[in-house]
């Protein structure tokens, strides 16, 4: 259903007939973390995530998972340690 509180005319998830049912009845505005993502809505009501209704709850253990500004670094294969006594046994069976 389309959003009738905060967001007027877009699509939201939580929007029932009743109202919204998102704790405390309406979505929440970006926190300083989301400050570069590509996700946010300028509206007239405010700044607000297009995918999430409460952000903070996103940053707060670690970065969110919507976030298009964040990198996520991997580890590469070259860094993982080897086991030696696999590495000896794989090379005598390459023989």
């Amino acid at each position: 259903m389309h959003c009738a509180t905060v967001k007027v005319g877009h699509d939201c998830t939580f929007m029932t007939k009743s109202g919204c049912g998102f704790n405390g009845g309406s979505c929440h505005q970006v926190v300083e973390q989301c400050e570069g993502c590509q996700k946010i809505m300028e509206l007239p009501a405010g700044r607000y995530c297009s995918t999430f209704p409460n952000p903070a709850v996103k940053w707060r253990t670690s970065n969110c998972n919507f976030a298009t500004h964040v990198k996520i670094e991997t580890q590469s294969q070259q860094q993982a340690k080897i086991n030696p006594l696999k590495a000896s046994k794989r090379a005598t069976k390459a023989k």
